[in-house]
């Protein structure tokens, strides 16, 4: 969401004015909180998700499924609606959930009203938080409105009627999209000014092209025949004839297409700023693997797409560079920025001696005087490159009224930089005037249709991270091979036929099998008492795990030999003959380790078997087919099997309104899908868990 100041903000040829001030002062007030908190240690694990929604009208007279662009009045609501559920509805410990905008004026983004704590009862709580959301945020709209966790519209800059009300995108001032009406858009001056700026920087209108799913009667080549080829509006409106719309894609053209797409996002807390940076560097290769297994968006602008996942798309709709850092044109600067701003992670940023300078093998751009500015002030080189390389970027909103500011009190500069640099990882240094310590966010994944699957992920996700910091594992692999990694995670079907760069060994030299390693010298830091040789079981999920020191004797072979090509069942679930006991294997010796109850242990398993069968290869078991599909193949599946689908890509305002209410009405129960959701899906229903 980025920072909603109130104010007047600067148009691009104003904000390229200050750009070099804000970098300046950014970097200012990131040292300044280095030395508040760069000692920082024993923060307890907190953490917590943010979960975003789109709301959508479905109209049953027309059998039209419509964004509802009434985000303004809804948030109102919501943000008076505290405590107003009855008891029925609420449960009695859940404190009242926060409700944010986002850049879609249909899309609300929601967190829990206070952050989860490391109890086993507040991991099994995040299913029945989610639902008590969805329902607070149903309770405040129209009867026909939904709140959908859905990843991306699938008829959103159609030509036919897609939001409610309906404005036509002659009135694109802010793009000059020739499909996104302006209305689509936040009406904060915010995201106007980012999506205007964008194009202004960029020097051209934003140019994204999905390609589309060949189907039996596709025309090939394909011309897509809703584009207005011949509008003449903006002087970038014949861009689509020009080129920029490419034959056998789907053409889209507005930071809407991609900004307008819903996420599932988590932050952790940490103990110090050592193991925040250990976790950031460890989940990086984690990302495009998560990706893959939640795609959830294999239709855009009303076509199939060749692709399941929104990453691309987002990334090219906020891609600001202009031709010369796109390699479009000589550059007598060498000013070649490999990315756009939404992209995956580039730098492994920890100084544990596991990470070698060999993983980072990418070319990493970097601003220069502000990477000599850390440096020195006594910042190590690694974290000053990663701080630095956000800092080539320029702010793309500016305010006015917040040009000059207090570094010493103030951090709105750096995160004016930092917030507008979407990666898959965030590393986030704690705000001034808070107890929050240092955080990192995981940002790859896409939402999914029901709070059970979300929520399942989400309590993965947080038990993987206590695994690596109890295990001391190495996920490490070159940052090149996270890179095609995220983009075979976007294939059409990557989950099951895909396959991935991972690591052969993740446990430390000398370790057959995962075990929790004994205290160090951070065991004074931590906020659970170690004593040698205890055997306890812990109550709790934690941090402040102590760290392996280099053992004397480690022989260091060629990197390529650390990792290979596995399919995603293989990374979940293990690889016959390997050393490597799969993700789900880390998560589950993990959790032996903790102090759970029966019950508990066995809501935690229904989580996990859901995430193993969705990893799984198709087989079958009584009869029936074990692995679940990701929601991008069930969509896809919906599609081609509708009646009125002509097997020629086009997804009609039909098919749109039968998969909403499909979509709806499994996630509330109504209708089975037991190929996408275990047999037994019951929705929490607010007050208890799921019962076994």
């Amino acid at each position: 969401m980025g920072l909603l100041h109130l104010g007047t903000p600067l148009t691009w040829d104003e904000t390229k004015q200050y750009a070099d001030h804000v970098r300046e002062h950014g970097i200012i007030q990131f040292l300044h909180t280095w030395d508040r908190v760069k000692d920082r240690c024993g923060d307890e694990l907190l953490w917590g998700d943010e979960v975003e929604y789109m709301v959508i009208t479905l109209d049953n007279e027309t059998k039209n499924a419509k964004l509802s662009l009434r985000q303004t009045e809804v948030l109102q609501k919501l943000r008076n609606a505290k405590g107003d559920l009855t008891d029925d509805d609420t449960p009695a410990s859940m404190t009242a959930p926060t409700f944010h905008p986002e850049y879609g004026r249909y899309m609300q983004e929601s967190t829990p009203g206070s952050p989860y704590t490391g109890s086993i009862q507040d991991l099994l709580s995040v299913e029945i938080n989610m639902h008590y959301r969805r329902t607070l945020a149903r309770k405040h709209l129209k009867a026909n409105e939904i709140p959908f966790t859905f990843t991306s519209f699938p008829r959103l800059g159609t030509p036919g009627v897609f939001t409610e009300p309906h404005f036509s995108p002659d009135n694109a001032k802010s793009s000059h999209s020739l499909f996104l009406p302006d209305e689509i858009t936040n009406p904060h001056p915010r995201f106007p000014t980012i999506t205007a700026n964008i194009r202004s920087r960029r020097g051209s209108k934003i140019a994204i092209n999905v390609p589309i799913f060949i189907d039996e009667r596709t025309p090939r080549p394909f011309v897509d025949p809703t584009i207005p080829w011949h509008r003449s509006i903006y002087p970038e409106d014949p861009d689509a004839k020009n080129g920029a719309a490419l034959n056998d894609h789907i053409y889209m053209d507005a930071a809407g297409f991609g900004m307008g797409c819903c996420c599932l996002q988590l932050t952790f807390q940490s103990c110090n700023v050592d193991e925040a940076r250990l976790m950031y560097d460890a989940l990086v290769p984690v990302a495009p693997i998560m990706l893959a297994l939640t795609a959830a968006s294999p239709v855009w602008r009303g076509y199939l797409a060749d692709v399941d996942c929104r990453w691309n798309v987002i990334a090219g709709s906020v891609d600001d560079r202009t031709p010369e850092e796109r390699s479009l044109k000589p550059s007598k600067d060498n000013v070649v920025v490999p990315k756009s701003r939404y992209d995956s992670v580039d730098l492994y940023i920890s100084n544990d001696w596991i990470n070698k300078p060999e993983y980072n093998d990418e070319r990493v751009p970097y601003n220069e005087a502000n990477f000599k500015h850390l440096r020195d002030h006594g910042i190590d080189e690694l974290l000053a490159k990663h701080i630095s390389h956000l800092f080539i970027r320029d702010p793309l909103v500016i305010f006015s009224e917040a040009i000059h500011q207090d570094d010493t009190a103030s951090t709105d500069h750096f995160e004016t930089i930092q917030s507008s640099n979407w990666q898959t990882l965030r590393f986030k240094p704690p705000p001034p005037n808070s107890e929050i310590g240092w955080r990192i966010e995981f940002r790859s994944m896409e939402v999914q249709m029901t709070d059970f699957e979300n929520a399942a992920f989400a309590v993965f996700i947080v038990l993987l991270s206590r695994a690596i910091l109890a295990f001391n594992l190495n996920f490490y692999i070159p940052i090149s091979k996270v890179d095609a990694n995220m983009g075979r995670a976007q294939m059409r079907d990557a989950a099951r036929s895909g396959k991935f760069h991972f690591r052969k060994s993740v446990l430390p030299p000398g370790h057959t099998s995962p075990i929790i390693s004994t205290p160090s010298s951070c065991a004074s830091c931590s906020p659970v008492e170690w004593s040698q040789g205890a055997t306890a079981k812990e109550e709790k999920l934690r941090n402040c795990f102590p760290s392996i020191p280099r053992p004397p004797h480690v022989e260091d072979g060629p990197i390529e030999d650390e990792y290979e090509e596995m399919t995603v069942e293989e990374i979940f679930v293990g690889k016959a003959g390997s050393k490597f006991p799969g993700l789900l294997g880390v998560v589950e010796a993990y959790i032996d380790t903790l102090d759970v109850s029966v019950g508990d242990r066995l809501q935690i398993n229904k989580y996990l078997e859901f995430i193993r069968r969705r990893a799984t290869g198709m087989f079958f078991l009584s009869f029936h087919a074990w692995s679940l599909q990701t929601p991008a193949t069930w969509i896809r599946d919906f599609v081609r099997s509708h009646p009125s689908y002509k097997f020629d890509s086009a997804v009609n305002q039909e098919v749109n309104y039968d998969l909403m209410v499909a979509v709806d009405e499994i996630e509330r129960g109504v209708r089975r899908a037991p190929e996408l959701l275990p047999e037994d899906y019951v929705p929490s229903n607010g007050r208890h868990s799921r019962t076994t």
